[in-house]
C-alpha cells in the first residue's frame, strides 16, 4: 500500500524563537526525498520535529501519514505509525548487544513476541542483504564503533524494523567511501524490498551519486526556500547555496 508522510505548514519554535517557518514538504512510499541546506538552517531540526522530540513547540501546522494527524504524538507512538530517525550522533549504550537491542524493539513497535530463535533468523537474512558482518550484532549498543560502523548499525535498525519513512540526519558524515558504498547500498535494497520513503537530510552531494534522489528541497534560514529534481544537487555542489540567497 502506497502512503504518504506529508508536512504541512508547519512552524516550529523554542525558548520563544521561531526555527522553521512554514514548511511544506512530503515523502511517499518508495520515494527518496533530498533535505539540503548550510549548517543551522533547520535540516536536523525539522528530523526532530516530525519524530516529535518535545523540546521543540510546533506554533502550527501538521504532519499527516495518509491525512491522519500524528502531529502531537509521543516518540514511541510514531515509532509505532511507521517513523524511523537515523541519528546524526547515536548514543553507545554499555551491556546491551545489538541482537538484543534489534529483537526487544522489534517486539515493541509491532507487538509480537518473536522467539530469540526465530529473531536470528531474521537477523541473519538482514545482515546478508546489507553485507555487514555478523560479528557486529554481538556487541555492545555503538560501544567502541567507529563512525561508518553506527551508521551500518543505523541501517541494520531500518531492515529489521521495516519503517514506513525514515529520515536520516547526516548518515554520509563521517563516512570514508568504501562504507558509504556500503550504507547506500543498504538504503536502496531497503527501500525496494520494503517499499520504504526516505528524507535524506545532508549537506553534500556525494551522498545522492549512489542514491538518486526523487525530489530536492532546500532549506536556508528555517524555510523551504527552494523545490526541484536532482539536477538541483549537482547546481549546488557547483555553486553552493550563495545563489539561492541572492535569488530569495
Amino acid at each position: 500500500m502506497n502512503q504518504t508522510l506529508k508536512i504541512k505548514d508547519l512552524s516550529v519554535s523554542i525558548n520563544n524563537k521561531l526555527i522553521l517557518d512554514k514548511i511544506n514538504l512530503e515523502v511517499k512510499s518508495g520515494e527518496v526525498c533530498a533535505l539540503m541546506g548550510p549548517n543551522g538552517s533547520g535540516k536536523s531540526t525539522l528530523a526532530n520535529v516530525i519524530m516529535g522530540n518535545p523540546k521543540y513547540k510546533i506554533e502550527n501546522g501538521s504532519i499527516l501519514i495518509n491525512n491522519e494527524s500524528i502531529t502531537n504524538l509521543k516518540v514511541n507512538e510514531k515509532a509505532k505509525k511507521g517513523i524511523f530517525l537515523s541519528f546524526q550522533y547515536p548514543s553507545e549504550v554499555s551491556g546491551v548487544t545489538i541482537s538484543n537491542f534489534l529483537r526487544t524493539a522489534l517486539n515493541t513497535l509491532k507487538d509480537t513476541n518473536i522467539s530469540v530463535m526465530e529473531f536470528q533468523k531474521i537477523l541473519k537474512e538482514k545482515i546478508e542483504l546489507l553485507e555487514i558482518k555478523d560479528g557486529l550484532t554481538k556487541r555492545y549498543l555503538n560501544e567502541g564503533f567507529s563512525g561508518g560502523e553506527k551508521k551500518k548499525f543505523e541501517i541494520l535498525q531500518m531492515a529489521v524494523l521495516q519503517p514506513k519513512f525514515a529520515l536520516l540526519d547526516e548518515t554520509d558524515s563521517g563516512l570514508d567511501i568504501d562504507s558509504l558504498k556500503i550504507v547506500t547500498n543498504g538504503i536502496n535494497k531497503i527501500k525496494e524490498s520494503n517499499n520504504t520513503g526516505f528524507l535524506i537530510i545532508t549537506h553534500h552531494q556525494k551522498i545522492l551519486d549512489y542514491i538518486k534522489p526523487d525530489k530536492i528541497y532546500i532549506i536556508v534560514g528555517g524555510k523551504i526556500i527552494k523545490q526541484g529534481d536532482s539536477s538541483l544537487s549537482t547546481k549546488l555542489e557547483e555553486l553552493g547555496y550563495k545563489w539561492l540567497k541572492e535569488e530569495n
